[in-house]
């Protein structure tokens, strides 16, 4: 992974915050980060679309939803460099994780979601 292609990629809001969230969280779904951002599924759904092909995030699939995580293969300097951001700068999701938090625990999460 070339730096400019991965900074570019951190470079937006929104998918700063999805990083972030995932990073923090494990593995979210669509919904789950729509509720955290409170933004609509279009949005989130492009914008995982180009974390996925900027090669930061891979997804699983669980029936018809797809849930999200940091691609483990990523070189060790951007994990660092998501891991130091997020350790270094809680107070830029707190607000994200705590409509996440609202959502309830894991499994309801996932059985809300994934009906």
């Amino acid at each position: 992974m070339q730096p400019t292609q991965f900074y570019k990629c951190l470079s937006d809001e929104t998918r700063l915050r999805c990083l972030l969230l995932i990073k923090a969280e494990q593995e979210l779904c669509v919904c789950e980060l729509m509720q955290a951002l409170d933004e609509s599924q279009p949005k989130i759904s492009r914008h995982l679309a180009q974390l996925r092909n900027c090669e930061l995030l891979t997804d699983r699939r669980q029936g018809q939803w797809v849930f999200y995580s940091i691609n483990p293969e990523l070189p060790p300097w951007a994990l660092n460099v998501l891991t130091e951001t997020l350790n270094s700068n809680p107070a830029f999701i707190e607000d994200d994780k705590l409509r996440l938090q609202k959502m309830g625990d894991r499994p309801e999460r996932t059985r809300l979601c994934c009906i």
